[in-house]
């Protein structure tokens, strides 16, 4: 199962390699005008995670790959734990001071932390080794709890379409280089596949769509409840060490 997990990340041309930093932090903080209107609509992305806690604040949260914080504007929470390696994304943040724990990478999260959800906006096409990172979030679920995943539709038309009209324009007049590029560097997963994951290691999952269906939109939006504990150990213990527990 997911052999073909974890991804290996394409290599930047030199060219790329000399503005990733500044460009990515530009895009996560919607510092152009093309990331501007990108962000616009995101804001579906942030809402839909949001919607369960628009009334309760208790739930213990843990966010992976929490960028900028900006998913607080959103919501708010008592307790709130991110997984975020990029520090320089979030050093700034106004909503730093609401974090209770920081963590660069989510085996550092002990597994005696139960969260009553865990959320992720636009970060799981990202991820290489998505099957471990959605395993270890079973085990990291109080009983009743809930994975809430936002993505882009990664892998269709309308989506490539949406990003080439205005992100990946923008990136060309200003640097004069294919954003295509870039994209197939930080998008290793499609829709499709992370779709597959989660319904691997989740009973039950929920979709919603930013558009008609998941072949024609822009996001898709993920609430996973049930946790496959037996497979998520299974599969952590095929890995090198197992699950730390």
């Amino acid at each position: 199962m997911f052999s073909n997990f974890p991804k290996i990340r394409p290599e930047l041309p030199p060219a790329f390699q000399e503005i990733y930093k500044e460009q990515y932090k530009s895009n996560r903080s919607g510092d152009t005008a093309g990331a501007s209107l990108a962000q616009k609509v995101e804001s579906w992305l942030h809402k839909k995670v949001a919607a369960d806690v628009a009334k309760v604040h208790t739930r213990k949260t843990l966010e992976i790959g929490a960028g900028t914080l900006n998913q607080l504007a959103y919501e708010e929470a008592e307790h709130y734990d991110i997984v975020e390696p990029f520090s320089e994304l979030y050093a700034d943040s106004p909503f730093r001071d609401k974090i209770t724990n920081f963590y660069d990478d989510i085996d550092e999260v002990n597994f005696d932390q139960k969260y009553d959800r865990i959320t992720s906006i636009a970060t799981f096409e990202h991820i290489l080794d998505l099957p471990k990172v959605v395993a270890k979030s079973c085990l990291l679920l109080q009983e009743q709890g809930t994975l809430r995943t936002s993505i882009p539709n990664e892998g269709t038309f309308l989506w490539t379409l949406g990003w080439k009209a205005t992100t990946g324009l923008e990136f060309r007049i200003k640097h004069g280089l294919d954003y295509g590029i870039l994209m197939r560097h930080e998008h290793v997963n499609s829709a499709k596949e992370i779709e597959e994951v989660l319904h691997y290691f989740f009973e039950h999952n929920q979709r919603s769509v930013f558009g008609l269906n998941k072949h024609i939109a822009l996001y898709r939006f993920y609430e996973s409840r049930g946790p496959n504990i037996e497979r998520a150990q299974q599969y952590l213990a095929s890995l090198a060490g197992g699950p730390d527990e």
